[in-house]
């Protein structure tokens, strides 16, 4: 049975600017309950991404509900959990914990069923022969599995920490029984992108605190689609970059509402609207600052 009221966080770097607080509150209020959503900024605190374990205990300790994980948490909150879903176990990474009456802290991923369904919204008949990853963290790892799922035939992942790469590589081909993954350096990128259906970037390049593009934009080619997952700037500068070239783009509000739905669900029990959860996205992001 769902309760009066919740205490709710967000763990990550640089997330002064996110509409968490927002799609989680007001999804609360078509609910009738009480929902306050906390930023715990590890830039703000000055601590390292390892520190995130002291920061759940501390939630714990201070009667949170919950924590939302983010970049660059997500697989470093992984050992410090009492317990993990089959999903995020099967990821090796977590962006929600939910902490029990009982005193644990329960790992779970939403990140998976948020990129799969605002791809199936977004690019629905998007080719899936081959496509390039551009990361392997913890939002990497989920968003690789996804595209797996959804039947792309070759995945090629690419990371600047090559070993991250290799690692997640190992991963995705245990789990889908066959070597449909790969890695490859990033100075390869040349080669695998002018054959390649679509392109992914997992990684935070993009946003205010890490600017510019993932890669050299002249390698972008007509015919080529691209799914962001940084939703803030919503128009990234590769995204940009793609639409110039005559490329099908899809930004990350859609995954940021899907797994944020998911997440309200893990906290409270309640169905969440989610159809009403991408208008509030569309309402937060209606400032011309929302695109810059």
């Amino acid at each position: 049975m769902a309760q009066d009221s919740y205490l709710v966080g967000l763990i990550g770097s640089g997330i002064g600017r996110s509409l968490s607080p927002g799609l989680h509150q007001r999804e609360a209020d078509r609910h009738g309950v009480r929902y306050l959503y906390r930023l715990l900024d590890i830039d703000d605190l000055r601590l390292p991404a390892e520190d995130v374990r002291h920061l759940t205990r501390a939630a714990r300790d201070c009667g949170f509900n919950g924590l939302n994980i983010t970049h660059p948490c997500k697989q470093t909150v992984v050992p410090h959990l009492d317990e993990l879903s089959a999903q995020a176990a099967r990821l090796g990474a977590v962006n929600t914990v939910v902490l029990t009456p009982e005193g644990r802290a329960v790992g779970h991923n939403t990140d998976i069923t948020g990129f799969t369904a605002a791809f199936t919204r977004g690019l629905p008949d998007a080719p899936r022969g081959h496509v390039v990853q551009l990361g392997a963290g913890g939002a990497g790892s989920a968003v690789a599995h996804a595209l797996l799922d959804l039947g792309v035939a070759r995945l090629t992942v690419v990371d600047t920490v090559t070993e991250r790469a290799s690692t997640l590589v190992k991963a995705l081909n245990e789990d889908a029984g066959t070597e449909r993954a790969e890695a490859c350096l990033p100075e390869q990128l040349g080669t695998e992108l002018p054959c390649a259906d679509g392109l992914v970037n997992t990684t935070p390049v993009g946003t205010a605190a890490h600017p510019g593009t993932p890669l050299p934009v002249e390698l972008l080619h007509d015919g080529l689609w691209i799914a962001d997952i940084v939703y803030h700037p919503l128009e990234t500068p590769l995204l940009l970059a793609g639409r110039t070239r005559r490329c099908r783009v899809l930004h990350g509000g859609g995954m940021l509402v899907h797994q944020a739905a998911g997440a309200f669900h893990h906290f409270t029990g309640l169905a969440p609207h989610t159809s009403h959860m991408l208008a509030d996205f569309a309402d937060l992001t209606a400032a011309p600052e929302a695109h810059t």
